[in-house]
């Protein structure tokens, strides 16, 4: 079916994606309905809804080369500007623990998954490390893992599509367990009490405005961080593919090598780590790494929509779609069985397994919209850290099945 905008009107398409951007923040940060939704899921739903309906072509130069290619990798050392290890360790704690827990869970849920579905879908492996890392990342690990691996394009694009509905219904249902009777009867949830004491559930949809407020930030702060950006996706760009071309892959070993010392994205990671580690002074005196960082994300969910043809899924990927619920099912199980073993707050076990599941923007943003303010912090660092570790593991998960 042919779109209303052809995959060639840059211009237009562009257009249409900034301002269903644009409106997705606004609404995020206006009303308290889709504060509690996030508004990456809104720019998510948005894509879904003109594509299905033949606005938005589900492939177009615009979504497949430039953000892809240009606003993801950039996005990845900025938001990593928060990846300081030392404080990650320090002030996480439980929701650290229980964030690893989900981890486990998510690397169990794909090994499970590949045995019951590998003889069913071609390329299995490839996506159970996929979604490993963005099960456990985000999606930036998803591109990393889908390029570290050479996926055919048209397996990513299912993946996509299944990944994307897979996430907006268990984010309806983490939203449901924060409400329901049953778990709060049988989990401690402080922070929903002092929320529900103060009032400041009516006031949900400040919260969001609130933690994305304006800041000085100068001409010369978004000079720094776009340069910074550029700087170090070349130079992992350039280190991984240095090693690609040494590193033989005569054996399963040294295959595995070659893919996790090729990948610009480990570079990338480890780069922005060790940046925000060891010059956290400098990094705190720029300003915007956040909210630049984030917005290209923005645009990132609006793109990752826009392949969710429900009609697609239908015919070509339920399999993916039952694969994906699969691995979401075993991670809730881990962080809510093993987060009631060690008497974990609801909270915390609610928010890590959606910083596991969605990144640390759609965990920042249900803390923000719960009015969990405390929790911010802590769900947007533990959520980063996913993004530290979840492309290794994806890598190992995909070279133990072969991928």
């Amino acid at each position: 079916m042919n779109s209303l905008i052809s995959p060639e009107n840059t211009w237009m398409l562009l257009a249409v994606m900034c301002a269903s951007v644009a409106a997705s923040i606004y609404l995020e940060q206006t009303y308290a309905w889709a504060s509690k939704v996030s508004g990456a899921v809104i720019a998510l739903i948005l894509a879904l809804v003109l594509v299905n309906v033949g606005v938005l072509p589900t492939h177009a130069p615009l979504f497949d080369d430039i953000v892809w290619g240009y606003a993801v990798p950039m996005a990845i050392p900025l938001l990593l500007l928060q990846a300081n290890m030392t404080k990650i360790w320090r002030e996480t704690g439980r929701m650290l623990f229980v964030f690893l827990i989900g981890s486990a869970g998510t690397i169990c849920g794909a090994l499970l998954g590949t045995a019951i579905f590998g003889s069913m879908i071609d390329g299995l492996p490839k996506v159970a490390a996929m979604m490993t890392g963005s099960y456990i990342g985000g999606g930036v690990n998803f591109v990393a893992l889908a390029d570290a691996f050479k996926t055919d394009g048209t397996l990513v694009s299912s993946t996509i599509v299944a990944d994307n509905l897979t996430m907006a219904v268990y984010f309806l249902v983490l939203l449901g367990c924060v409400s329901n009777a049953f778990f709060r009867r049988y989990f401690t949830h402080p922070h929903i009490d002092a929320v529900e004491q103060s009032g400041q559930a009516d006031e949900g949809k400040t919260l969001a405005a609130a933690y994305w407020s304006r800041k000085d930030i100068s001409l010369r702060d978004i000079a720094v961080n776009v340069m910074y950006a550029a700087v170090v996706v070349t130079l992992s760009k350039w280190v991984g593919s240095s090693l690609s071309a040494l590193i033989p892959a005569d054996n399963w070993l040294l295959h595995m090598a070659n893919t996790f010392f090729g990948s610009e994205y480990v570079w990338i990671t480890f780069i922005s780590m060790l940046v925000a580690t060891f010059f956290d002074k400098k990094v705190a005196s720029v300003s915007g790494a956040q909210e630049i960082g984030t917005y290209f994300i923005y645009l990132f969910f609006f793109v990752i929509g826009v392949p969710a043809s429900i009609s697609e899924i239908l015919r070509n990927a339920p399999l993916l779609f039952a694969f994906c619920f699969l691995m979401v099912v075993v991670n809730m199980l881990f962080c809510f069985v093993g987060g009631k073993l060690f008497r974990f707050h609801l909270e915390d076990i609610v928010l890590a397994s959606n910083a596991n599941i969605g990144g640390p923007t759609t965990a920042a943003g249900m803390a923000i919209s719960q009015g969990w303010t405390k929790l911010v912090g802590p769900s947007m660092l533990v959520g980063t850290f996913g993004y530290v570790i979840g492309t290794y593991l994806g890598i190992i998960v995909g070279s133990i099945l072969g991928a």
